[in-house]
């Protein structure tokens, strides 16, 4: 396992720049996904790590030594693209041991690390089988045997769930971050499914527009995001927006949602006056009775039932708001509701800069 550092990286085709001065530090054994909407430049990123495409400016390093002029060959990483990239000539067994075999590796070694791969993997009644007599989880277990029987100090991932259907999707997720336990080789892993990220990353990188918004944990960028672009990105469903205004009210602090009062901390008296965005994530939106103070009235546009919850979707005073109710309450569509959230859910931001603004103690 090995670090890889990514300073100041630029990329430019001609005059138009895709990658603009990126900084990640990824550290021995991490599992690091870059996640982000499609054109963001985060695949971009992971084929310079790879060699696969040239660095217009900065530096990246593996191990610290910096691969800038190496070739892909010479980086010593191992990479799993989203089409598997497998020789449908060749059975499982000779497409896992044709790297091994370039290198010219003894063939008992080969024939050794072939089992331990496919023991690893579940292949073992597939080495026979040739890539079209495979399933599409299987063809994406032998790109990954591939890669791990090289034993790399890093292994890149290109989206290589998008061509699997839902179920198998989460059944590879799984797969390949029990793979990552047991292997504890660094992982830079790319999607643009914000699912994979969450349930699969020590750190996620969310880019947009060739630019890093956020770094951290998967909890920390759902607990704080940055700006109203992660807080929108990260999280399925997606956060709820309102706008909302912090006043005095009678010596207290307010935040008033289009008529309805939610009392604040006193650190808000900061904010009296100022024009807010204001997230909350649908699972904190909570059902209220009449005795609850400052819920926020509401028609019922949509109810999608789950199974296990509904996804309903509500007008407040012409705002679309999310609410996943886990109650199994008779709501229908047409039907007028109150719902509430607590002040501590909420997640504020500047409608301008879109950035978040912290209540100070």
């Amino acid at each position: 396992m090995s670090t890889v550092e990514i300073r100041n990286v630029r990329k430019s085709y001609a005059a138009l720049e895709v990658l603009h001065g990126v900084d990640v530090q990824i550290a021995k054994g991490e599992f690091v996904v870059l996640v982000g909407p499609s054109g963001c430049g985060k695949s971009t990123l992971l084929r310079m790590i790879a060699g696969l495409e040239d660095i217009t400016g900065g530096a990246i390093a593996i191990d610290g030594r910096v691969v800038n002029n190496l070739e892909s060959k010479d980086r010593d990483i191992a990479m799993v693209f989203q089409n598997y990239a497998l020789y449908p000539q060749m059975t499982v067994r000779q497409n896992m041991a044709f790297a091994l075999e370039l290198a010219k590796v003894p063939r008992d070694v080969i024939a050794r690390k072939v089992a331990e791969t496919a023991e690893i993997l579940g292949l073992e009644p597939l080495l026979n089988r040739k890539p079209a007599q495979l399933s599409g989880g299987q063809r994406q277990r032998v790109a990954m045997g591939r890669a791990i029987i090289r034993d790399p100090k890093v292994f890149l991932f290109d989206e290589p769930l998008s061509n699997l259907d839902a179920k198998l999707r989460v059944k590879m997720r799984s797969e390949i971050k029990a793979l990552h336990q047991r292997l504890k080789t660094t992982i830079v892993y790319v999607t643009h499914d914000q699912v994979e990220a969450m349930t699969m990353a020590d750190k996620i990188v969310v880019m947009q527009g060739g630019n890093i918004e956020q770094i951290g944990s998967p909890l920390e960028l759902y607990d704080r995001p940055r700006n109203v672009f992660v807080a929108g990105f990260i999280g399925s469903p997606a956060m709820n927006f309102v706008e909302g205004q912090v006043l005095a009210n009678n010596g207290e602090v307010v935040l008033q949602l289009k008529g309805a009062d939610l009392p604040m901390p006193a650190a808000a008296a900061s904010l009296v006056g100022r024009s807010l965005l204001v997230g909350i994530r649908p699972e904190h939106v909570k059902h209220a009775d009449d005795a609850v103070a400052g819920a926020l009235e509401c028609r019922v546009s949509l109810v999608e039932p789950t199974g296990s919850e509904a996804h309903i979707t509500l007008d407040f005073a012409g705002q679309e708001l999310l609410w996943i109710l886990r109650e199994r309450l008779p709501i229908s569509r047409g039907d007028v509701v109150r719902v509430h959230f607590d002040v501590s859910d909420l997640h504020l931001f500047d409608p301008a800069s879109s950035e978040r603004i912290e209540l100070l103690p």
